[in-house]
This record gives C-alpha cells, sequence and structure tokens, in this order.
C-alpha cells in the first residue's frame, strides 16, 4: 500500500519554498521561499468515474478562483485547463495526479502553486495577490480561506453537481467565445474558444469546423 493510500482524505502538505515544481505542460514553477502557497491536498474521490477526472481540475481551479474573487475586484479567468489569470497574469498553477484501482480513484494528489506575496518574477507574465492588491498578506489567515473554498467546490464534486460545477467553468474560461489565434502541431489558426467536451478536451470552432483538443495538443497564441 502507497503511503498516500493510507494517508486520510483532506491531508494537507506544504512546503516553504518551490524552485522546480512541475506544470501541467512540463513547465517549471517558481516560487520564492516563505512568500507563497505551495501545497498538496490528498484526496479519495470515490464517487467520480475515470471518465469524469477532468472535473478535478475544474472544481480545483474555481475554488482558487472563488478565492481571489474573495479578495480582489480584479479581471480573474480560468485558462484551459487549469491556470489562474489575474488582470491577464498568471497567479495560479494546478497539477493534479491521480491513482487508479481497477475502474476507481484511490488517491488524487492535488498540487496548488499560488503565488501570494511575492514581488519579483523572472517572467512579465506571472503576479502575486499581494502585487494585485498592493498589500501583504497573512499566509496562516489566508490559508484558512482558501482550504474552506477548496472543500466548498470538492463537496459539490462529491455531491455529483456536476452541471453546477461545468457552468461555472465555462463562465469563468479564458477566451471563452473571442477569436484569437492559437497553435497547434506547429500551425498556426483562428478559431473561438467554445467549451470542453465530457472529457475536457478544449472546444475551439474555426471555419472549418469544430476541433478539439488534449492537453499538450494546443498552444494560445495572440
Amino acid at each position: 500500500m502507497s503511503q498516500q493510500a493510507s494517508t486520510p482524505e483532506g491531508t494537507v502538505v506544504i512546503t516553504d519554498s518551490q524552485i522546480s515544481g512541475r506544470g501541467q505542460r512540463g513547465n517549471t514553477w517558481e516560487a520564492q521561499k516563505g512568500l507563497n502557497f505551495t501545497l498538496s491536498i490528498i484526496l479519495k474521490p470515490s464517487t467520480l468515474t475515470i471518465r469524469d477526472q477532468f472535473y478535478l481540475n475544474i472544481f480545483t481551479s474555481l475554488a482558487i478562483a472563488d478565492y481571489i474573487k474573495s479578495k480582489s475586484h480584479a479581471t480573474i479567468r480560468i485558462k484551459w485547463p487549469n491556470d489562474i489569470l489575474v488582470d491577464g497574469k498568471k497567479l495560479c498553477g494546478i497539477l493534479i495526479e491521480n491513482q487508479i484501482q481497477g475502474n476507481k480513484f484511490s488517491n488524487s494528489i492535488i498540487g496548488i502553486g499560488l503565488n501570494m506575496n511575492q514581488k519579483t518574477f523572472s517572467v512579465s507574465t506571472a503576479t502575486s495577490l499581494s502585487i494585485v492588491l498592493g498589500e501583504e498578506l497573512d499566509l496562516h489567515v489566508e490559508l484558512e480561506f482558501l482550504l474552506q473554498k477548496l472543500e466548498a467546490r470538492y463537496l459539490q464534486l462529491r455531491s455529483q453537481q456536476y452541471e453546477i460545477l461545468m457552468s461555472d467553468y465555462l463562465s469563468n474560461l479564458h477566451w471563452l467565445n473571442e477569436k484569437h489565434t492559437f497553435i497547434s502541431q506547429e500551425v498556426e489558426f483562428e478559431g473561438k474558444i467554445d467549451g470542453v467536451d465530457e472529457v475536457g478536451r478544449l472546444k475551439i470552432l474555426t471555419d472549418g469546423g469544430e476541433r478539439y483538443f488534449g492537453l499538450k495538443e494546443v498552444t494560445y497564441g495572440y
């Protein structure tokens, strides 16, 4: 039995810093020591089918968005599948790893990197909640608020409120129904994001019809 399998559901593991965290597309996550949230939550989503596993991305990204909206009136969007953007800059990245036994989840490890008090970044496309708000945040206090938002959305998942979760996810989706340029297999094309399908693939409407993309199959252009 793995250590995670014997760990109680809801266990939160927090690290003080992270310089080589993994992202969804093999990217790294940079977090200065003591300034941000870099944490993992162990869940056991027994009511969720393998086919519906994208709802783990949905509930987590919505919970982070809920938390940020409770602090700021800035424009908050979810960039598919689960990056959180504030005024167009990345504030949070999420990585989900699942352990499966038979046709059920034995564990899901929800990894969250949320920029809180960091002021400088190596890329201009990143930001922190402190920058957005113009003030320092008490991480001990804010962690409790964040976990409350995660619990509320997870309870929706456990009770299979998939329509609510999907509706809320789409209402927060970055570039939804906007015409933009995308890149797939090194080829640029124009289209509009029309949502996601039942297994979490990004649906883009193009002049040639609907196209569907899984992770690493499409990147955002301009």
